[in-house]
């Protein structure tokens, strides 16, 4: 059913909202309401169903938040009980979070005696038995998490008929997409006595078949119908840009002729860019895990659709003028990296490779690619075992409340300083010097503040060394110092010149 839409603009005190919400809303820095939360406010606070579709970022949120709490509200004089009295179900876990944040703002602000909890699936059924003891008043989860609650035993389908008020579906469009058919249907029984929202950024099939399951008689509000204010689906503040860039795909999954076709095209130049997949990788992985699968590929359950072994674009093709290669991600070997970066610069033609990662500067050098793959094979289960035991050994020597335990018990810091090493291979010489290239600026100032901290370090030690020395020379006792045996070399000289006089 649809209503005619009043054209004046209204506050919130206007749409009928409780005096703490508002204030609420100003500690928040919201002022007016949005088009869609005009609409949707009141007649949500008279109890009606409504289906509201409305662009991301118009304010559906608050539209369904404000009335669901407004109705909450303890009444003056009554008592209030604490039970489950609002569902808001969300496709995802994020989606989920965000609504809770939301909601949880608004009580602590109002500061009212309500009670909202967060659930997920991958909460435990006792994890999930201690967030609902209370029991809160509204809920915010997926609704496969509501399936397993009741599966569980964690909720009560008897408590639900009698408590529950108010059903919100956010993102709707979404929630069958996400294959939560069964679990709204299994809900559905609990929502013939209550009220029931469907919010959405766009209207479609998905959302008619959840409007036909949930609702009732319900009044739709689309946003570029609400008042006297026209406004799009996709909106005329966000600038949009489209290219007609002609490109293909290319990966072992096309079959020989397509594949075979699209590189006569691309060679032909009829397109600019081929996008391609590296299979070569896919393969090792495949091979190397043959054995560990040979037991899931003979079920059916875990077919996968038959890549061709004879495929391979990074390998011996001839491409026609191709300019550059753009890499999203490094090769798993060396030999795979010079086999991609060779479909450029083909004979006597120039060519360049281009890498998009998020450390791209350190790709500055062909070599810089093998030294990481070394510091890659470096980092080991031991090493790590290691570099943790040292970092714990630091902190251990370090603490002031075991330095009394160490002043008892000496032995004891005594092993820990004298502890070995649990690798016993010790680390490749190249990759003692990280390149300077491959540190951020604040890296390489620490480290040359480092570097003249210990050179300062050694060169006191040594003059301290020398001055040491000196001082030893200069008050040494001549007295002390003398000896009764005369050198072993100073003996054979005296042998030889009593053997000339004789």
């Amino acid at each position: 059913m649809a209503e005619t839409m009043e054209n004046q603009e209204k506050s919130f005190t206007e749409l009928g909202l409780n005096d703490s919400l508002i204030h609420a809303l100003i500690k928040k820095g919201i002022e007016k309401p949005t088009p869609i939360q005009q609409e949707a406010i009141p007649r949500i606070l008279k109890g009606m169903d409504v289906v509201a579709c409305a662009k991301t970022g118009s304010g559906k949120t608050f539209a369904y938040l404000l009335p669901l709490l407004h109705k909450l509200f303890p009444k003056p004089g009554s008592e209030n009980k604490h039970a489950l009295r609002a569902f808001v179900l969300v496709p995802t876990r994020e989606l989920c979070q965000q609504v809770y944040k939301e909601v949880s703002s608004l009580i602590e602000l109002c500061r009212v005696q309500l009670k909202a909890v967060e659930l997920t699936s991958s909460m435990t059924d006792s994890v999930l038995r201690a967030a609902l003891v209370g029991p809160p008043d509204i809920l915010v989860s997926t609704p496969a998490c509501i399936s397993k609650c009741f599966s569980a035993n964690v909720l009560q389908r008897a408590s639900i008929d009698d408590s529950l008020e108010i059903l919100v579906l956010d993102e709707a469009d979404l929630l069958l997409s996400y294959g939560y058919e069964d679990d709204i249907k299994a809900l559905t029984p609990r929502t013939l006595k209550c009220q029931c929202l469907l919010m959405s950024a766009t209207s479609s099939a998905d959302v008619e078949k959840l409007k036909k399951l949930t609702l009732h008689n319900c009044i739709i509000l689309t946003l570029p119908e609400v008042g006297n204010i026209t406004d799009e689906v996709i909106p005329k503040n966000i600038q949009q840009f489209w290219f007609g860039i002609k490109s293909a795909i290319l990966n072992a999954e096309l079959p020989q002729n397509s594949r075979l076709h699209i590189l006569e095209e691309f060679n032909a130049g009829l397109f600019d860019y081929l996008i391609a997949t590296d299979d070569s990788q896919t393969k090792e992985k495949e091979e190397s895990n043959r054995e560990s699968n040979a037991e899931q590929r003979k079920s059916r359950k875990h077919a996968k659709q038959k890549l061709d072994s004879e495929f391979g674009v990074v390998r011996g093709i001839d491409f026609k003028n191709v300019n550059t290669v753009i890499n999203f991600e490094m090769p798993e070997s060396a030999a795979g990296y010079v086999h991609r970066i060779g479909r450029t610069g083909r004979v006597d033609s120039t060519g360049a490779s281009k890498f998009y990662l998020s450390f791209s500067s350190a790709f500055s050098s062909s070599n810089t690619w093998f030294f990481l793959q070394d510091i890659a094979k470096s980092v080991t289960k031991v090493a790590v075992k290691e570099s943790r035991f040292q970092d714990l050994k630091k902190e251990i020597l370090n603490s002031e409340t075991l330095k009394a335990h160490f002043e008892v018990n000496p032995r004891d810091l005594d092993l820990l300083k004298h502890d070995k090493a649990l690798s016993k291979k010790p680390p490749a010489s190249h990759l003692l010097d990280v390149p300077d290239y491959l540190l951020d600026p604040k890296t390489q100032e620490a480290s040359k503040l480092v570097k003249l901290s210990r050179d300062a370090m050694g060169n006191s030690k040594s003059m301290r060394r020398e001055g040491s020395k000196r001082k030893f020379r200069k008050t040494r006792d001549p007295l002390k110092t003398f000896s009764a045996e005369a050198p072993k070399r100073a003996c054979k000289d005296g042998e030889k010149e009593r053997r000339q006089r004789w």
